[in-house]
């Protein structure tokens, strides 16, 4: 007697309805030429009522990043060396929590992470918790292009970055009097039994006028970490990913980026789904975190750049070959 045969059929659930596994929708294409860039300071921001010339600093810092990234890639840059570039002069910004600047974490040191991803080969790479390296995302991409691995920690990192002859810092540089201070804040506030903590990470996505899209990501972490946290931005998937439909650089809260890998979900919703970019990543930011968990910039392969954030502000801002070009920090 032959045995009955079971047909069983996977369903993924999204917003709206249910997709089968079996197949995909095509990417958006972008006109011939076409770019799109959007980038982010951080979902930890300044107060609205803080004083102006402290908001205008943000903004300003924002603004020469982007015209920085708007430049090369209307030149014909690669996406992932514009990524690059522009996470770099973050993480040399002490306004902001990458690189100089970067968060404490609760004995005072600097533990900085880092990743980067090309979406046209899928090709990517990452370091954890390092400690004198100057420029993570560089090291990050080192990994990717001198190595077989994804993603070094530690002292392997470390001892990678001395093979490969990067700049290195002693850890104290890192440090800044503003960081400090909101260390000495949440080891306060934790005495008191009140959590606190400041979440705040640097990051850029890109489509260049070859159609390929990349990703970065460079971050402190949290201030007052615990030794040893490693939170979402060098994880690929969750706060960092690239590929033929969609770049997605994350901010916020990491260990809820893990969770709900928020990077990955929003471009697997556009070929799994057919959502829109800005369908997906309203969805996953809106709807699957929660409030003040953070936010996200991502850049579609058809040209279209696109912010969301669940907290307060998030610093950031978009530019592309039609002539946009915008930096915001609380309107949404």
């Amino acid at each position: 007697m032959r045995a009955p045969i079971c047909l069983v059929v996977l369903w993924l659930p999204f917003a709206g309805g249910c997709v089968s596994t079996g197949g995909s929708h095509p990417p958006p294409l972008a006109p011939p030429g076409a770019w799109a860039i959007a980038i982010h300071g951080g979902a930890g921001t300044l107060e609205r009522d803080a004083p102006a010339a402290d908001l205008q600093a943000y903004r300003d810092a924002m603004e020469r990043a982007l015209t920085v990234g708007r430049d090369r890639l209307a030149r014909g840059d690669a996406a992932l060396d514009v990524c690059e570039a522009v996470v770099r002069q973050f993480e040399a910004d002490p306004l902001f929590n990458a690189g100089k600047g970067a968060a404490c974490n609760e004995n005072g040191g600097h533990e900085l992470d880092a990743a980067i991803m090309d979406g046209s080969t899928m090709a990517c790479g990452a370091v954890a918790g390092v400690k004198t390296v100057k420029n993570p995302v560089s090291l990050a991409r080192l990994v990717m292009q001198r190595t077989r691995h994804v993603l070094l920690m530690g002292d392997g990192a470390e001892q990678f970055a001395t093979a490969m002859g990067v700049e290195r810092v002693p850890n104290e540089w890192f440090t800044t009097p503003a960081r400090r201070r909101m260390l000495d804040e949440v080891l306060q506030e934790r005495e008191r039994k009140v959590p606190g903590a400041d979440s705040g990470t640097v990051g850029c996505v890109a489509l260049d006028r070859q159609g390929r899209l990349a990703a970065a990501t460079s971050t402190g972490g949290l201030t007052g970490k615990q030794f040893g946290r490693v939170g979402d931005s060098p994880i690929v998937g969750a706060g960092t990913y690239a590929n033929g439909y969609a770049a997605v650089s994350g901010t916020g809260t990491g260990e809820q980026f893990l969770r709900h890998t928020v990077a990955r979900t929003i471009a697997a919703r556009m070929e799994f789904a057919g959502e829109s970019l800005a369908t997906a990543a309203t969805a996953v930011v809106m709807h699957t975190l929660a409030r003040d968990d953070g936010g996200v910039v991502a850049v579609d392969a058809g040209g279209n750049a696109f912010a969301v954030y669940n907290s307060d502000g998030m610093y950031r801002a978009l530019a592309d070959s039609r002539g946009r070009f915008e930096v915001a920090i609380f309107e949404r």
